[in-house]
């Protein structure tokens, strides 16, 4: 009699959990450590990770030495589904992580996409042997992950796309023309190259014209050698095998120069890769998933062409 009532009240207890969401099959919004073990990582106990939030959600974080991926499935998957790891920007100091990142992952969701919100390092010489190379370290791995553990979520290891915003998308871009550098050991053993890259107003260049001189200055340093600037203007890295792209970006960005996505666009177009790109008229820098003015129907626009080539 008491074996009977211990499995009903743990019957009750599995039902009362699965009710409330709180045990779930989906691994929506879990949070995981992207490492075992950093690569290449200097131990600074000093070098803190600085997060703001407000109303218990980060808001943007900078000091990152700890890399994450933040997991959101959506709650009806499908086979072959696709899936897209989400760089947000910040101008490789600091990470605009909610409205660059799970605000957009949320919105993939919605269309039925995974979406893998990638926190990766800020480049620093304090915490690794190699500032320029940490990041695509992080993107590299993310998407290997996302492969590895592809069947896990349904999801087809054909379809893992990146997108990334401003310095994000400077990593996006780099890790779609960088996918075959070996910069560190990985554990799994496939490939790191996305199948597409989504690239929202992203500084591509490291060109003084037209670069975003934060982003340079974080990435490769006060004064870089010109090989270190041509290694990471991407768009001089462009082949026929890099990834499928749609680009967006406004006239009236100041702050990261249109050109950027237009000669990015071009190189594409020149190695006969599949691109699309979007310049609006207004909109600015930072604007996200879209808040006024023309720019605000990128994603309008972007989930057309994730439908036209495949992708949902």
């Amino acid at each position: 009699m008491k074996t009977t009532k211990k499995i009903s009240l743990q019957r009750i207890a599995f039902s009362f959990l699965l009710f409330s969401g709180v045990f779930s099959v989906s691994a929506q919004n879990q949070v995981i450590p992207l490492w075992n073990k950093i690569p290449d990582e200097i131990k600074a106990p000093n070098y803190q990770e600085k997060e703001i939030l407000k109303e218990g959600k980060m808001q943007s974080t900078s000091q990152v030495s700890v890399p994450t991926l933040s997991i959101f499935i959506p709650k009806e998957t499908k086979p072959n589904q696709t899936a897209v790891v989400i760089c947000p920007g910040g101008g490789y100091s600091h990470l605009a992580f909610e409205k660059e990142g799970t605000k957009v992952a949320e919105w993939f969701n919605s269309l039925g996409i995974a979406a893998f919100v990638l926190k990766y390092r800020m480049p620093s010489d304090l915490t690794m042997k190699n500032k320029n190379i940490g990041p695509l370290q992080d993107a590299q791995e993310a998407i290997r992950y996302v492969r590895h553990n592809a069947t896990k979520w349904s999801i087809d290891p054909d379809k893992i796309g990146i997108l990334g915003f401003s310095a994000g998308g400077h990593l996006a871009s780099t890790a779609s023309t960088h996918y075959d550098d070996h910069v560190y050991e990985s554990a799994y053993k496939v490939s790191a190259r996305p199948d597409f890259s989504l690239l929202i107003y992203p500084v591509i260049s490291m060109e003084n014209e037209i670069t975003h001189k934060g982003s340079q200055t974080n990435l490769l340093g006060e004064n870089p050698s010109k090989e270190l600037i041509d290694l990471y203007s991407n768009e001089k890295k462009v082949t026929s095998k890099t990834p499928p792209t749609f680009l967006v970006h406004a006239t009236d960005d100041t702050v990261v120069l249109p050109e950027n996505s237009i000669n990015y666009y071009l190189a594409l177009k020149k190695n006969k890769v599949t691109a699309e790109l979007h310049i609006y008229e207004k909109g600015g820098h930072g604007f996200g998933l879209g808040v006024n003015d023309t720019s605000k129907f990128w994603t309008r626009d972007c989930a057309e062409w994730l439908k036209a080539n495949g992708y949902n």
